[in-house]
């Protein structure tokens, strides 16, 4: 592709003109696939610092609806799928440092498993920790190991998951200020399992040249 990419923030016009006008589910899978591909390429093939960092902190300046709109459609175990959940995990953790934190703290002391060694957090890691860590993710999805950020990603998220199931089991239902709290850590613990799940096939394909 010959879009220009010397400014990371914005995407070729093209692309957002196919999704606009895309009426049919394929239409909108292509370009999909087109921008996730075209974005990744120019970048991992010159990483600049500088357009890195633009790219990791993209969605703080446009939002994660800027990424959705484009992304947030594909299927899971596919390049533009994988992207999307990688910065829909950032903002999640961006979005609630503290809560996430707390859960990946709790995680750490009741998984039996290797993930909060392959995550790389700090010990502890409180909510600054959490958010370099998130960032640090994103910026190796686009000039390190793409296969070992996502499954970095997917650690986090199985070790976060299982501190929220712990905060969970925890939390007293009969609270008469947060009676809702037990489901709603059940929820975030479900959703961040299905995330890392898809995250660890995406790994799984990439390495195997077939995550497209």
């Amino acid at each position: 592709m010959t879009a220009d990419f010397h400014r990371p923030t914005r995407f070729p016009p093209r692309m957002f003109e196919g999704y606009l006008g895309a009426e049919d589910p394929a239409q909108v899978s292509r370009v999909a696939h087109d921008t996730a591909a075209a974005v990744l390429s120019r970048v991992r093939a010159d990483p600049d610092p500088e357009i890195v960092s633009r790219l990791v902190s993209y969605t703080d300046e446009h939002g994660i609806d800027a990424i959705a709109e484009l992304w947030s459609q594909a299927s899971p175990k596919s390049l533009p799928g994988a992207l999307w959940r990688i910065y829909l995990l950032r903002t999640m953790i961006r979005q609630d440092a503290a809560g996430v934190s707390l859960a990946f703290q709790r995680g750490t002391e009741v998984s039996r498993t290797i993930d909060q060694v392959v995550a790389g957090a700090p010990t502890p890691a409180g909510p600054a920790e959490v958010r370099e860590l998130a960032d640090v993710i994103l910026r190796g999805v686009f000039s390190g190991d793409f296969a070992a950020a996502l499954e970095r990603a997917s650690a986090f998220g199985r070790v976060a998951a299982t501190g929220f199931t712990s905060l969970a089991d925890d939390a007293d239902a009969a609270d008469a200020v947060h009676p809702d709290r037990p489901g709603i850590l059940t929820r975030r613990a479900l959703r961040l399992s299905s995330l890392a799940e898809e995250l660890t096939a995406c790994a799984r394909l990439w390495r195997h040249d077939s995550l497209d």
